[in-house]
């Protein structure tokens, strides 16, 4: 089975075939709980080529735990530069479960981590691109040093019965270059959707989102927008949640 270049293979298509992501934060009352982001690449599972370099031939169920790679990888990642390393420190704290079975078309991602506060969380999509550079290359080969894309950041905080999720351009120059390398995929990317599930210790007062949806106890609210969209334009994209009391 050569895993690595399945992964390379699952990474170039995606950039031309509908991607689904979901973003889940479970918070407890005392502020702690649980964030993944997940992606569901079945569609692209299909769509992957057959031949002798890409194919998978048996099923994948695994956890990279990255606090145990990066312990078995220290001499590698000593000799990256400092920017790199510090991109790299954000993954401590995930795993990132991968599963993969050709035969009934299942491809799965999920990076989760826990956490004391869900400030700890802020770039988790970034982080998501770190990890998929990464992957299952990991046990073989050395620590890759292609930079993530750090032109958004994405802030979380939850005080006073409050829940708020902002998105900012960091680097509008950066940001302008991702924009336009999305043009060749564009038609491919506005079927791609990004689901925010989350899940809280109250029922929800009241949102800021129109188009949101509520589960029957009133804790859990889902909203999904445009992948592409959301890309283009991440700063639209500012989510706040009141609790009841």
């Amino acid at each position: 089975m050569k895993l690595s270049n399945v992964f390379l293979a699952i990474f170039m298509v995606a950039l031309f075939v509908a991607c689904n992501f979901t973003e889940e934060i479970y918070i407890n009352d005392n502020g702690t709980g649980k964030m993944s982001i997940s992606f569901d690449g079945s569609e692209m599972m299909q769509m992957l080529p057959s031949n002798d370099s890409t194919q998978l031939e048996e099923a994948m169920d695994s956890t990279l735990v990255f606090r145990d790679l990066f312990r078995e990888k220290k001499d590698s990642i000593a000799q990256l530069s400092e920017e790199r390393q510090a991109e790299l420190k954000k993954l401590e704290p995930f795993s990132l479960h991968m599963k993969m079975d050709p035969e009934n078309g299942v491809m799965n991602f999920d990076l989760f981590r826990d956490f004391n506060n869900v400030s700890e969380v802020n770039d988790a999509f970034n982080t998501f691109q770190s990890a998929s550079s990464i992957g299952p290359n990991a046990g073989s080969k050395p620590m890759p040093q292609n930079p993530s894309n750090g032109a958004t950041q994405v802030n979380y905080t939850f005080k006073k019965n409050t829940f708020t999720r902002k998105s900012e351009i960091v680097d509008r120059e950066l940001f302008n270059k991702s924009i336009d390398s999305l043009d060749s995929a564009e038609m491919f990317l506005s079927g791609s959707t990004y689901t925010f599930k989350y899940h809280f210790p109250k029922r929800v007062k009241s949102t800021n989102l129109d188009n949101a949806t509520f589960s029957m106890d009133g804790k859990t609210m889902v909203y999904e927008v445009n992948f592409l969209e959301m890309l283009k334009d991440p700063e639209s994209i500012f989510i706040e949640v009141e609790l009841e009391k």
